[in-house]
């Protein structure tokens, strides 16, 4: 399995296991059934929205596809440097380039019920964002640079320091704002 399409493998796995088809995926997740395909063939970068609507329904944890051998005991990441590392396109219009780098923090750890991470967040050149919405909550930290978050109707600009909470079933969008990368602590929990 190369290292490019782990994700995508891993996803096609657990759906065989489920003895269920593309379409059938398709479907249920509200996924196109190109989606699917192009996600386990690894042409498409998936953003986080249908990952945790396939995850939900393959009745998995959004961490099973990050996941290599689970740990029973806890699991230590030394200094934000994990090398579970995903990169997602955020954005369906540009599917092909890496928006947010995800460095899992604890990949591996069984029965989890939150995904932390560590994410680099690239600029992009649009100012035309996709809101998207999912089952769950998520708390970001900025580290470094500046975030804007578009929610529902509000938006919000995080600096270094700030950090949010809300609820992932609002629509809502996660992009670098001003004219640097930035950097932040996500802690996301899906219902299970």
């Amino acid at each position: 399995m190369s290292e490019e399409n782990q994700l995508g493998t891993k996803i096609q796995q657990i759906r065989e296991n489920h003895e269920m088809t593309v379409e059938q995926l398709a479907e249920k997740s509200q996924c196109s059934r190109k989606v699917i395909e192009s996600i386990e063939s690894g042409d498409l970068i998936p953003s986080l929205t249908p990952l945790i609507r396939i995850a939900k329904v393959l009745d998995v944890r959004l961490g099973t596809f990050l996941d290599d051998a689970p740990q029973i005991g806890p699991v230590m990441v030394k200094s934000g440097k994990s090398e579970q590392v995903i990169h997602f396109s955020g954005k369906e219009d540009h599917p092909d380039t890496s928006a947010l780098d995800f460095y899992a923090l604890a990949s591996g750890k069984t029965d989890r019920h939150m995904e932390p991470f560590i994410i680099d967040v690239h600029l992009h050149e649009t100012e035309e964002y996709k809101l998207a919405s999912h089952e769950g909550e998520e708390f970001i930290y900025v580290m470094e640079g500046q975030i804007e978050i578009l929610y529902g109707q509000e938006k919000y600009l995080l600096s270094k320091g700030d950090s949010i909470y809300y609820d992932s079933i609002v629509p809502h969008d996660l992009h670098a704002y001003g004219d640097k990368d930035s950097k932040i602590l996500a802690v996301v929990y899906t219902p299970f």
